[in-house]
């Protein structure tokens, strides 16, 4: 598996739920931040910010892992939804990081579609890390819903992508395919 598609397949886990009896979600989150920190290390070494990827990725997994337990992400949202959001910042860091590093190297490779694309889905995910800022510190409950359709086009946007640009010569690790001696 290419390490764009082993992303977007963790990424999949990560959006879909899949309720068990009990409240345990049989898709875990932190099967698919695995899933997402192995296609990271696949990555070509020269992906620019490359550090701050895997260190978002990281974060991103390791917050998901008290989460997967029932009632815990629930009981955050119930103390307030600034909590719900704060809890989901490093899932959409790493997303708004992985896109920039990868327009960057996009458009280093001149696949500048591509990398305008990335860039687009960038913006959206900085738009839903700072959307809840004005719609829970604004009291703004109206923009609630639209903040959550937007979280979700974007996270969806962005495996379609993962998935399209999969075999990009920009997102292979071209040292991989080489012998050694």
């Amino acid at each position: 598996m290419r390490p764009l598609q082993s992303i977007a397949m963790g990424l999949v886990i990560v959006a879909l739920r899949a309720t068990l009896p009990g409240g345990y979600d049989a898709l875990p989150d932190p099967i698919g931040w695995l899933l997402v920190i192995h296609g990271v290390r696949g990555l070509p070494d020269d992906l620019p910010r490359r550090g701050a990827v895997m260190t978002t990725a990281w974060l991103a997994a390791a917050v998901s892992v008290p989460l997967w337990f029932p009632g815990v992400s629930e009981a955050a949202y119930a103390t307030h939804p600034s909590l719900g959001w704060a809890l989901n910042l490093p899932q959409l860091g790493f997303a708004a990081v992985l896109c920039h590093s990868l327009a960057t190297s996009a458009v280093a490779a001149e696949d500048h579609k591509a990398g305008s694309w990335l860039r687009l889905a960038m913006a959206g995910f900085v738009a839903a890390a700072v959307l809840p800022v004005i719609v829970f510190g604004g009291g703004i409950a109206s923009l609630e819903a639209t903040s959550y359709v937007a979280a979700a086009l974007v996270l969806i946007t962005l495996i379609w992508l993962l998935f399209a640009y999969s075999a990009r010569p920009w997102a292979v690790d071209r040292t991989a395919d080489q012998p050694t001696d």
